[in-house]
Order: C-alpha cells, then sequence, then structure tokens
C-alpha cells in the first residue's frame, strides 16, 4: 500500500531534529580532537628516518583506511569493553555512548588527516626548512614557524572535504544508540510506526545539505584569509 507524502510536515520536522544538532556537534568536535592528534603521530611516524617507526605507522594507517566505517563502529562498541575489562578490571559498558562514536571515528579520521599532513608537510620546499636551520633557528623552531604555516595553509582543502566526510560518516552513530540528528530522525518514524519517513529523510537531507554547505564556506574562508596573510608576511 503506498504511503501518502505530506510535504507541509517537512520543516516541523526539521525543527524537532535541530535541537540534536548539538549532539552532533559534539561528537565531530570529539573526533577532530582525537583524530587530528592521532593522525599527527601517524604522520611524523611515516616520515620518520627509522624504517619502523615508517612501517608500523604505515600499517596502521593502511588498517584504518581500509575498516568500513560501520565496521570500526561496531568492533569499538563490543570490543573496547572487553579489552578494559581484561586490562584494567573496569567495566565500561554504561559510559556514554558518544564515547564509543568518538573514539571509532577518530580512529579512522586519524587516517585521513595523517596523510593529508604527511602530503602537505612534503608539499612546503624542503629549502625553507634548510634556510631556516641556517639562519640559526632550532629544528623545532623552523618546523614551527617556518614549516607548519604553510603545511596547515596547504591541507585546508583537503581538510574540509574530510570533515564533509566525518559529518556524513556520523550519521551511522544512532545504529549503537546515540540520538543524534540521524538517531532522532530514525526514532521519529518508529514513534509513528513508520509514518512519515520519507519526509523525515528529506527533512536530515536538508539538515546534511546545509551544514556541507557551511562546512565549505568556513574552509573557503579561513583558506582565503590565511593566504593574505601569508601574503602579506611575504612582501
Amino acid at each position: 500500500m503506498d504511503r501518502p507524502f505530506y510535504p507541509e510536515k517537512i520543516f516541523p520536522l526539521i525543527a524537532q531534529i535541530l535541537p540534536y544538532l548539538a549532539v552532533t556537534f559534539e561528537v565531530m568536535l570529539g573526533v577532530l580532537i582525537v583524530g587530528l592528534v592521532l593522525g599527527f603521530l601517524l604522520a611524523k611516524g611515516s616520515l620518520s628516518k627509522k624504517k619502523w617507526q615508517r612501517k608500523t605507522a604505515g600499517f596502521i594507517i593502511n588498517v584504518f583506511r581500509c575498516t568500513p566505517p560501520i565496521v570500526m563502529l561496531f568492533v569499538v562498541f563490543y570490543g573496547l569493553p572487553m579489552l578494559f575489562w581484561a586490562i584494567f578490571q573496569v567495566d565500561i559498558n554504561d559510559w556514554s555512548k558518544a564515547f564509543f562514536v568518538i573514539t571509532a571515528l577518530g580512529l579512522l579520521f586519524s587516517a585521513n588527516a595523517s596523510e593529508i599532513m604527511r602530503s602537505s608537510y612534503l608539499a612546503v620546499p624542503q629549502g625553507q626548512r634548510e634556510a631556516a636551520l641556517t639562519s640559526g633557528l632550532s629544528e623545532s623552531q623552523a618546523f614551527v614557524r617556518i614549516m607548519l604555516p604553510q603545511a596547515f595553509l596547504i591541507s585546508l582543502p583537503n581538510l574540509g572535504n574530510s570533515m564533509i566526510a566525518l559529518l556524513k560518516e556520523g550519521s551511522l552513530a544512532f545504529t549503537i544508540g546515540l540520538i543524534d540528528i540521524m538517531g532522532k530522525g530514525n526514532l521519529i518514524i518508529s514513534l509513528n510506526f513508520g509514518a512519515y519517513g520519507i519526509e523525515t529523510y528529506i527533512a536530515l537531507a536538508i539538515i546534511y545539505w546545509v551544514l556541507t554547505l557551511v562546512i565549505e564556506q568556513v574552509f573557503k574562508l579561513a583558506e582565503k584569509k590565511f593566504s593574505k596573510g601569508r601574503k602579506g608576511l611575504s612582501k
């Protein structure tokens, strides 16, 4: 039996879903922090002069990049409590589901972040680093003052694309019971016994579409601003 379509329901549904946007942002921020920290360590390892560090970092990156988000989410959700209990005798089954989502997606995001950082660093002319060292700067000073700002600017477009991908991957959080915007949408459908399903998913699509546009514009503005600052310093 065909269900009727009620377009007038879409915007009221958006209003019901929007309060849970805070949960989506909380997860994205957590994943961003975890992913960038781990990504930096992996990028550092992949650029190391020591072969074992490069091999280890490369192996971890490949494992994370080849693991589907839904698989990683379930592995972390079911496996991490077992690991904590086996090692620390601590039961984390009652911990917030956001913790498991942030951990799982943070691991996946770290692989992309590490490749972005590594390629951005290598894109900066190494002669600038050598010139900085020759002028009396230490290795760390040359990295922070010369290499890092340029690598950051180069990484912005790819980092923006990764953030958009992260937003979409975060929609899987409802599969372990986290009520974010996708979780709220599915809850609305369940409470209505399957009614207003298409209207709810259209409402969700509009929200994700707007969020994607916002992320794109934020990174474009950031790239434009930092590019001007870099040009100003180079004059």
